[in-house]
């Protein structure tokens, strides 16, 4: 697939991600499931900043793949987790329901991505630093801080703030 189709999916999940931030605040997050799930959300940002990372520093390769499969199943449960500690507390209208999906799958057609590009030569070799150009990095990073970075921080502080308001 050509890598401007890439680069355009990845804005595109990256844009839903601050879509899902706007719509927890719409429902009042520090309110409902507060820190706990806004919590989750800092882990599943750090968990995904991790495979990014692993991929962006280690030439392509089984135990490489195997650790960022490893990291997107954490995702996974992780993200089943925090749908878990929103539920009970929060309506989780069909729209964000909607936008989940997109954050979900998204990291699995990234796996996929990787394993199906491996160069044939890669599979004899472990981890072997070989960190991809700044501009791949720049690219990976800075959208990834404004648009879902940032939001969770804020978000986390909102409930935090609550939370200490709630117990004075």
């Amino acid at each position: 697939m050509d890598m401007m189709v890439w680069h355009a999916l990845y804005l595109t999940w990256l844009i839903a991600g601050a879509l899902d931030f706007s719509l927890h605040r719409a429902s009042s997050i520090e309110s409902t499931s507060g820190l706990r799930e806004s919590r989750l959300h800092l882990a599943q940002i750090a968990i995904l900043a991790l495979a990014a990372t692993l991929w962006l520093s280690f030439r392509p390769s089984p135990a490489v793949f195997a650790m960022f499969l490893a990291l997107v199943i954490l995702h996974a449960v992780t993200g089943y987790w925090d749908t878990r500690v929103a539920y009970p507390k929060r309506a989780i209208r069909p729209v964000e329901q909607h936008v989940h999906s997109i954050l979900d799958i998204a990291p699995w057609i990234a796996a996929g991505a990787i394993y199906w590009s491996m160069p044939s030569e890669a599979y004899g070799s472990a981890f072997m630093l070989h960190p991809r150009p700044l501009a791949l990095w720049l690219f990976a990073f800075v959208p990834a801080l404004f648009l879902t970075g940032v939001p969770a921080v804020h978000e986390f502080w909102r409930c935090w703030a609550y939370k200490s308001r709630q117990t004075q």
